[in-house]
């Protein structure tokens, strides 16, 4: 029997992060080639993809950067296959691919995103990347996992797939209204119900689907914006950026073996009021 620390050990194992080269993404690449996996960096940014992979390598890992556009079925096709000729086989999936409206310092929100206004092709653009990317992904690397007889797909969602936004912490003085839009909500809920979709759906085939929820991240927000969100949480505080790996690490690996078509929460307490 091993013990509870080798249960986190990733050795041998190869993991897919979509949206790898994000500021979540590249987190949990990190955290992933730290624990001994080999890891697919998969972004729509190829450059910022293979610079976190060269990142990993710098490290010691192995880790590869790819291209990827999640709303495209050949372009998924052309990732996972990559994945088993280099490597051999897929254990892990991590669905972190998606359109998440920024309010920090480089992403601040500046055009109405009103729901009685908002444009329809904004909605459905948001819809094939969030929902619609992870259904293809998951779908690509089920066959590979099915054949393996073992597998782990992890499903990132928000806080906002579990609640409704507090629109008052985007306001602004003296600025036009903001609002975390409504595609962000209703993608990051259907996350849920694809999770609990998938784990029943291979249930007794060893592939195991759980999601991850994460709090709000701290990447250079400004004061206001952090004192708001702050006050909403019970630890009083964001999260860093660093703060999820742990809680992904272990849904990735047999620490996790008993969870499927779960929710692992990791927020600082938002949810909890």
């Amino acid at each position: 029997m091993t013990n509870e620390l080798e249960k986190f050990c990733m050795d041998g194992r190869v993991a897919i992060v979509t949206g790898g080269a994000g500021l979540l993404g590249a987190e949990f690449c990190r955290a992933l080639a730290d624990a001994g996996a080999t890891v697919v960096v998969a972004d729509l940014d190829t450059k910022k993809a293979e610079e976190v992979a060269a990142g990993l390598r710098a490290r010691g890992a192995q880790a590869t950067g790819v291209a990827l556009d999640v709303t495209r079925r050949e372009s998924v096709a052309a990732v996972v296959q990559r994945a088993r000729d280099e490597h051999g086989r897929v254990d892990v999936l991590v669905n972190s691919a998606a359109l998440d409206p920024k309010f920090d310092a480089t992403h601040h929100e500046t055009a109405a995103n009103t729901f009685e206004d908002y444009p329809l092709d904004l909605w459905n653009q948001a819809l094939a990347v969030n929902l619609t990317g992870m259904f293809l992904c998951s779908q690509a690397v089920s066959r590979p996992m099915l054949e393996q007889g073992r597998g782990v797909i992890i499903n990132i969602c928000s806080t906002y797939g579990l609640v409704g936004p507090d629109q008052r912490i985007y306001e602004r003085p003296g600025k036009p209204r903001q609002f975390k839009p409504v595609y962000y909500s209703v993608t990051k809920s259907g996350v849920l119900g694809m999770t609990r979709y998938l784990a029943t759906y291979f249930a007794g085939s060893g592939i195991r689907v759980n999601a991850l929820t994460p709090g709000g991240v701290f990447n250079d927000h400004d004061e206001g914006f952090v004192a708001n969100y702050a006050a909403r949480t019970v630890l009083g505080r964001m999260a860093r950026r660093d703060e999820m790996n742990g809680a992904l690490l272990f849904l990735a690996s047999d620490a996790s073996s008993y969870m499927t078509g779960a929710n692992l929460v990791v927020d600082g307490g938002w949810t909890a009021w």
